[in-house]
């Protein structure tokens, strides 16, 4: 049985599709007990910067524009209420949409946050965070990132492991919640479950210091050394080998080729949040890989991860 009971779902009032909604309720039309909270930010600066009003009468407009909200969402939930799907919805006034729904997500102890993205212009991902990097940084919980496909019976999963750290024992550790957590999505959506891993190239540095280094038995090596990492991962996990993917190259071109190839619906990876200018300048493999997919991105933190952000 699939874990998610208590799903919260970012609206997007400007968008007249709710990807992420209609997601929600494909995984609470088959785990019957699951519950969804529509979540909604709202702000508008110029409430907060007016010196013509006073405190309470700021209070109020703000008041104005969460009740339009709410009116519009208890709209929205309500012919799935209809349906008898367990569906609530909440409205909040705050600047930073991401660290509003992680405080809810800590308060009321939400097992998935769903969201609906679209791609980050390369000015953009340099110049400012989006809340979808935010979420992937810092959410403490699972972060299912929508597109427009579909999933479809008998579709693919398919799972991004990094094989290079079996001997981590952090890194073997998400290896395996990502396989486990395939496995559930597997069996709900009547999936099959697909592995990839990406090993590097030759280190430029090395060949050119040192001369008697060969760097075909090096990659031969590598090659065989993640081959056979994956082939023991597939084995435990009872995936065929037909359905293991290693490719020499950078992770997140790796998974999206893969991704396409098969005509994945869903990609899951393990993200390990990180902040600062690396992060800005950088991202991460979640993050360089969600504008290369057509398909849906599920990001898990490894155990014990913290969030920075507290209520």
């Amino acid at each position: 049985m699939l874990k998610y009971r208590n799903i919260l779902v970012f609206i997007d009032p400007t968008k007249d599709s709710q990807p992420a909604l209609e997601r929600a309720v494909d995984i609470t039309e088959k785990e019957k007990e699951a519950e969804i909270t529509l979540f909604l930010c709202c702000y508008d600066l110029s409430y907060e910067m007016t010196s013509l009003s006073s405190s309470d009468e700021r209070q109020t407009m703000r008041s104005v524009v969460i009740k339009e909200n709410q009116e519009w969402l208890d709209a929205l939930v309500l012919p799935y209420k209809e349906k008898g799907l367990k569906i609530n919805s909440l409205v909040i006034w705050h600047h930073r949409p991401f660290q509003a729904a992680i405080v809810e997500v800590l308060k009321n102890q939400y097992d998935l946050v769903i969201k609906s993205t679209h791609q980050h212009s390369k000015l953009s991902a340099i110049l400012f965070t989006p809340t979808d990097w935010n979420l992937l940084r810092k959410c403490p919980v699972p972060v299912l990132l929508v597109k427009h496909h579909q999933w479809p019976a008998d579709g693919n999963i398919l799972c991004a492991i990094d094989c290079k750290s079996i001997q981590d024992e952090e890194h073997h550790q998400l290896n395996q919640q990502i396989l486990s957590e395939a496995k559930a999505m597997a069996d709900m959506l009547s999936a099959n479950i697909h592995i990839v891993n990406a090993y590097p190239s030759p280190p430029m540095n090395i060949m050119l210091e040192l001369p008697e280094f060969d760097p075909v038995n090096y990659e031969d090596s590598l090659k065989a050394f993640h081959q056979k990492t994956l082939n023991d991962y597939a084995q435990t996990y009872k995936i065929p080998e037909q359905q293991t993917h290693l490719k020499q190259g950078l992770p997140e071109d790796v998974i999206s080729e893969v991704a396409n190839e098969i005509d994945a619906e869903l990609v899951i990876l393990g993200t390990v949040g990180r902040s600062g200018l690396s992060a800005t300048l950088l991202g991460h493999t979640a993050e360089q890989v969600i504008d290369n997919l057509n398909c849906d991105l599920l990001a898990l933190k490894p155990q014990g991860f913290i969030s920075p952000i507290k209520i």
